[in-house]
């Protein structure tokens, strides 16, 4: 099952690279990557013994799968052909040989799915599956974090289609707690499969999974490129938002420190 799985999401990866090169857009491969994530862990879970643990679980990886990569289809759909920031600066790190760096570049993200596939299929390995206290919290956690990335998701959706200038700044419902709450959310959806996993025999093992990810978050494909990018387009207003307002967990300290600068003001 391991084996095929992972020569599958090769072979995939392959293919949407082949595509991109067509398309010259790379952008796509995001999509790509939570729809195969998805379908990896559905797999691993539907091919042991059905039961109410695995079930569950396949129920929150696909709801978390086809929201993310609906939402990554139908913004990358919406600017083609322009291609995301990351992969414009890529093309000109990898410059005289794009096309053979971006397909070592799929190979790996078809390789950082079944990593990340992995703690489902602790849970369908596990022999006597019982949906008790870590899958239940897992549950639980997963779907706050499902929630409120949703949330955040449409809240900047609704700011964007009423507020046409680039340079405006989205400060409405959990952006205005947090620079990222859909990052953050994200995060918190990772907890919560580790926790379900942690179930598991094994499942302890399956920490580097919300690790990556948040990681990954922090520094490297999440905030510093949206901020660097954010910053060009924006300038000192998204300078004073920085100022302002936590960068990932949602905070109300930047208001309670104004609170008392004004409150101590003659």
């Amino acid at each position: 099952m391991l084996i095929i799985a992972l020569i599958a999401n090769l072979i995939i990866f392959t293919a949407a690279w082949a595509l991109c090169v067509k398309l010259k857009n790379f952008s796509p491969v995001d999509a790509f990557w939570a729809y195969c994530i998805g379908l990896t862990a559905v797999f691993f879970l539907i091919s042991e013994n059905p039961s109410t643990q695995p079930l569950i679980a396949s129920i929150l990886i696909s709801v978390w799968s086809v929201r993310l990569g609906y939402y990554l289809s139908r913004r990358i759909n919406k600017h083609h052909p322009s291609e995301d920031s990351r992969y414009i600066k890529l093309r000109e790190i990898w410059s005289g040989k794009v096309n053979s760096m971006f397909l070592l570049f799929f190979l790996g993200q078809g390789l950082s799915v079944f990593v990340l596939a992995l703690p489902f299929y602790l849970i369908a390995a596990d022999p006597k599956p019982a949906y008790d206290l870590f899958p239940i919290l897992g549950t639980v956690i997963a779907c706050i974090g499902l929630i409120g990335e949703t949330l955040a998701d449409h809240q900047m959706s609704k700011f964007k289609a009423s507020n046409p200038d680039p340079k405006s700044v989205c400060q409405i419902g959990l952006w205005k707690y947090s620079r990222h709450p859909n990052y953050f959310f994200e995060s918190v959806i990772w907890i919560g499969f580790f926790l379900f996993a942690l179930g598991s025999p094994w499942g302890w093992t399956t920490i580097y999974a919300p690790a990556i990810i948040t990681y990954l978050l922090l520094k490297v494909t999440g905030i510093p490129p949206t901020e660097a990018a954010a910053l060009l387009r924006k300038g000192d207003a998204y300078r004073e938002y920085q100022r302002t307002t936590s960068p990932f967990i949602p905070s109300f300290k930047s208001q309670v420190s104004n609170f008392n600068e004004e409150s101590s003001t003659p």
